[in-house]
């Protein structure tokens, strides 16, 4: 698998010309979720006929991409080199804005190691997301009992890791546009620790695609905030990892006020 961008960086390009269709349909916000919902579909397709694999992941994810950007979402990707040198697996730390991330990550991980992520229950269990998601053999938690979640993660995240599947978590309890530090726990850098792979932390902006009051998933669409995702370089946990999950707290929290997200303590 090629990445779909060259160098470190990625930036979405502007002012290409664009079809009529792309004019008057596909950059129109009202119609972003029906083109999503397609590329759901497709994919789910391909998943229940057995025909899918990281390849056809990562082209979804691609897909999704092109769609926030057809609607006016600019990606700005920075610290893409740190993938480009990897060595084996890993655990990517980040915080968690909106659906977006979830569904654009593979687009950008997947070419340079093998990836799943820890993830709630209802989405293994969704009618249109599941069986995608469980095609990518992800660790499942259910996000009521905290200690039951854990021994979950340090078991079944260990299995993948020492398969060589590099792991997504995303530490804080519910999406956020508001990164509070007191809810991002150490879950990611302890599972680190106990397989002795290097953290990766990874700060999110992906308010363009907000969070929905009824469904969470399906939010408004506000193409005009930026959309960015910086990867820093991964880092070997000592110990307890208490100074790494500092290290990763604190690299997060530098780049979100930079981009003019909110944080709090």
């Amino acid at each position: 698998m090629e990445p779909f961008f060259d160098g470190d960086t990625y930036r979405s390009p502007t002012g290409r010309k664009r079809s009529v269709l792309e004019r008057v349909f596909l950059s129109s916000p009202r119609t972003f979720y029906f083109q999503i919902f397609i590329i759901v579909m497709k994919a789910r397709r391909r998943v229940i006929s057995g025909a899918w694999n990281d390849a056809f992941w990562q082209q979804s994810s691609v897909e999704v991409l092109r769609a926030c950007e057809r609607v006016g979402m600019l990606f700005h990707l920075s610290g893409l080199e740190h993938l480009q040198g990897l060595k084996g697996p890993v655990v990517f730390i980040s915080n968690h804005m909106s659906t977006l991330e979830t569904f654009t990550m593979p687009a950008v991980i997947v070419p340079f190691t093998k990836l799943t992520f820890v993830v709630k229950d209802s989405l293994v269990t969704h009618p249109l997301f599941g069986p995608i998601m469980r095609s990518r053999n992800p660790v499942v938690v259910g996000r009521k009992n905290p200690r039951e979640d854990f021994a979950t993660v340090m078991r079944e995240g260990s299995s993948r890791l020492r398969d060589g599947y590099s792991m997504v978590i995303f530490p804080q309890s519910t999406r956020s546009e508001v990164f509070r530090t007191s809810d991002f726990n150490s879950l990611g850098v302890k599972l680190a620790a106990r397989t002795d792979v290097p953290v990766v932390p990874v700060a999110v902006r992906t308010d363009a695609w907000g969070n929905g009051t009824r469904l969470k998933d399906f939010g408004p669409v506000k193409p005009e905030k930026p959309v960015r995702m910086c990867f820093g370089p991964p880092r070997p946990v000592h110990g307890k990892g208490s100074a790494e999950h500092e290290t990763v707290t604190s690299f997060i929290t530098e780049r979100l006020r930079g981009w003019g997200v909110p944080v709090e303590h």
